[in-house]
């Protein structure tokens, strides 16, 4: 009797804190999470990982620009990422006679390695815990403001007295929803040059058809090679600038992966939400979610009728269309797993036990606590909608969109007394943007999504929240929105580039009215207006409530708790998770392998369909089965699955086997596993890695750059 107890009780705890999941702080890998990576089959130590006394794996993986994971692969500072985060430098490089994006860019000496302005390679070089330090400044009796100007305080000192005397940045974090907090310091550098991407037809193979699924067959890495000055230290991109030479940089295996095998991610995951209570859960599965699918989805109609019927049309549409379709997907993944899980039940049956738990202890003050959330997101709930609406629909249509830029030169004109130098700025500015937004711009889709997305607003949104204008069109056009677009497209500026090019050029006090009286810019400020005037202020105190609630209920859980191994939710800062290989069963009598191979790439190849072209190369290395050092058993791999838990931000991130070496890129996770950023279920969530014996053998037989590989240690 007492062995089922305790089994129940696991089951039980089971639901909220599986042995694999969580996205750890390498500082306290020792202590918490080491000897379980250990059972896994890891044969290194924490102190490998991550050590501020010797080089360690921490010194090869950095921030890739603004959000994805690199890592160095070579001790001449070459960076190893995804195609898709280096995607805007490839793009950045084409043109129409050097077309990276469509035949690949590959540096076959360092002279031809090319710069990228404003791109950067951040290193941690130390996380250092100063909760106690802030915390001892924090009182109960300050109010939110107070705390908040308290916390950039100390964490200003704390960063100044970090950084005195060195080229480093120091970053104050905080974790745990702001109950503990946590000190990056970093070293930036700024000459990032691009060495080599596969063709997109290899690198972003699958397209959208693909995204979020598994199985796949993306070769989605690119080449980097960080720089540094004659010190070794971070400088301004110049010819006379050296490779950087790294504290460390990752051995590469190409002895492969089985099920069972143990896997690391090293990375910078973005943002995750796992502690949030049922009510959230329940807005995001009843309200938020399925909102922004119903609107996407009408938008995704239009826009892929749109890209069937003409190629100039697709090639305009086809960057727009992949953006509103990734989240698109994942949303309704992120759904399907939640109801799966039957994550609200799961989360009320914990609360029931905190709030047994309250009493019992008498924990008076926390007494409430979930009232105060359910209470606080009942009235969230249909001011989120709206502001969905708004983001989704209403500016989901290009033009509101693009006049709703307009909104800071409005104000300037408006303003008393007028700023004549500062409207002639911002008149500029838009001027020398007027350009980029056009050249991907058409009217007729457009006016389709308009009338789409306005019917939508109206009939979704309730009355209280709809602008004027909206229910005055609605009542003159008697619900014929289509009608009205016609109207609205050939009057205003913002629909035609000549047009708006013509207002914008010379621009003077005198054009004044040609722009608040734009229809277009006025539907814009009547959309803003509904945000500024109807609910900014209400859910700005709802969000404030919440930051307050969610740092109380984290505190007290790990106060009810204090023997769980809790890990904070992911804020963009060095993260470790770990798993093993394995495939998974996504649905019922269906198995899926764990990796995938080069003869699957032809599967799936259909020249009528861009996602799906093979260069005629890779398949000419295919048919001759030539495959170098980098086959297995007569086949490729291409990619793999593991059960590391990872997120956006993870894209790019170094996938390592027990002895630490890199055998893989983190790109990707399995839909049936995208409800992971709320609730983590061991047996179908999967992260998706190219396998680095593909990416090699793309760099060595498919590209013949031969000196890349010869700088980077493989292990065979």
């Amino acid at each position: 009797m007492k062995k089922l107890f305790v089994l129940v009780a696991l089951l039980l705890l089971r639901g909220f804190s599986y042995a694999d999941e969580g996205m750890w702080i390498p500082l306290f890998l020792k202590q918490m999470n080491e000897e379980r990576m250990k059972t896994l089959g890891m044969k290194i130590s924490a102190e490998d990982i991550y050590s501020v006394n010797k080089s360690s794996m921490k010194d090869a993986v950095v921030i890739f620009g603004g959000g994805c994971t690199g890592e160095i692969i070579s001790d001449q500072g070459l960076l190893l990422t995804n195609h898709h985060c280096g995607f805007s430098q490839i793009q950045s490089h084409s043109s129409l006679e050097k077309n990276y994006l469509r035949d690949g860019f590959w540096a076959y000496t360092p002279e031809q390695e090319l710069p990228n302005p404003g791109l950067t390679a951040t290193f941690i070089i130390r996380i250092e815990d100063v909760s106690n330090t802030v915390n001892s400044k924090l009182n109960s009796s300050m109010s939110e403001s107070e705390r908040e100007a308290k916390i950039k305080e100390i964490s200003k000192e704390l960063e100044k007295a970090a950084t005195e005397g060195t080229h480093y940045t120091a970053s104050v974090r905080t974790f745990f929803n702001g109950n503990q907090f946590f000190m990056m310091v970093m070293e930036t550098f700024k000459d990032v040059r691009m060495v080599g991407a596969p063709p997109s037809s290899i690198g972003k193979f699958g397209g959208d058809t693909d995204n979020w699924m598994w199985p796949r067959h993306t070769g989605d890495f690119a080449l980097f090679r960080v720089y540094a000055g004659p010190d070794n230290k971070p400088a301004e991109y110049s010819k006379d600038n050296k490779p950087f030479k790294p504290r460390y940089s990752f051995p590469i295996s190409v002895k492969g992966v089985e099920p069972g095998d143990f896997t690391m991610v090293f990375g910078f995951p973005g943002r995750t939400t796992q502690y949030i209570p049922s009510f959230a859960v329940k807005n995001i599965l009843e309200v938020n979610n399925p909102a922004r699918i119903k609107i996407r989805t009408a938008r995704l109609e239009i826009i892929d009728a749109a890209m069937r019927s003409d190629e100039k049309l697709r090639i305009q549409y086809a960057a727009k269309q992949a953006s509103i379709a990734n989240a698109w997907k994942k949303w309704q993944g992120e759904s399907k797993g939640l109801i799966r899980l039957n994550t609200i039940a799961a989360k009320q049956d914990y609360e029931k036990r905190f709030a047994a738990w309250v009493k019992q202890d008498n924990k008076n003050e926390y007494t409430g606590l979930l009232s105060e959330f359910e209470k606080t997101y009942t009235a969230h709930a249909p001011l989120s909608k709206t502001v969905d609406y708004i983001n989704e629909a209403a500016y989901g249509v290009e033009m509101i969109r693009y006049a709703n830029s307009f909104n800071k030169l409005a104000g300037l004109l408006e303003a008393k007394p007028a700023d004549e130098a500062a409207i002639k700025a911002e008149a500029e500015k838009l001027l020398s943007g007027a350009g980029g937004f056009f050249k991907d711009f058409d009217s007729g889709t457009d006016q389709l999504l308009f009338a789409s997305m306005m019917n939508l607003y109206y009939n979704d949104v309730v009355k209280a929240h709809h602008p004027k204008m909206l229910t005055d069109i609605h009542a003159k056009q008697k619900g014929n929105f289509a009608k009205y677009a016609e109207m609205l497209y050939a009057k205003s500026a913002f629909a035609d580039s000549t047009k708006i090019q013509t207002l914008l050029k010379d621009f003077t006090l005198k054009k004044r009215s040609k722009l608040l009286n734009d229809p277009a810019f006025q539907l814009a400020r009547a959309f803003r207006g509904v945000y500024t005037n109807l609910i900014e202020a209400d859910i700005t105190k709802l969000n404030n409530q919440l930051v307050v609630l969610n740092r109380n209920y984290m505190k007290a859980q790990m106060e009810m708790e204090p023997d769980r191994k809790f890990y904070p939710d992911a804020n963009s800062t060095l993260r470790v998770a770990y798993g093993q290989v394995n495939g998974y069963d996504p649905r019922d009598a269906v198995k899926y392998h764990h990796y995938t191979t080069l003869e699957g790439v032809l599967e799936k190849e259909d020249p009528s369909i861009d996602e799906f072209e093979v260069p005629a190369k890779l398949k000419e290395l295919v048919a001759k089965k030539d495959y170098g050092d980098y086959g297995y058993k007569g086949q490729l791999p291409v990619a793999f699955v593991a059960s590391n838990h990872t997120t956006g931000g993870n894209s790019g991130s170094p996938v390592l086997n027990a002895n630490g070496e890199l055998i893989g890129t983190n790109f990707d996770r399995v839909w049936e596993g995208t409800m992971s950023d709320i609730a983590f279920d061991p047996d179908r969530c999967r992260n998706i890695s190219i396998d680095v014996r593909y990416t090699l053998f793309i760099i060595d037989k498919y590209a013949g750059c031969k000196r890349l590989i010869e700088e980077m240690k493989i292990v065979k």
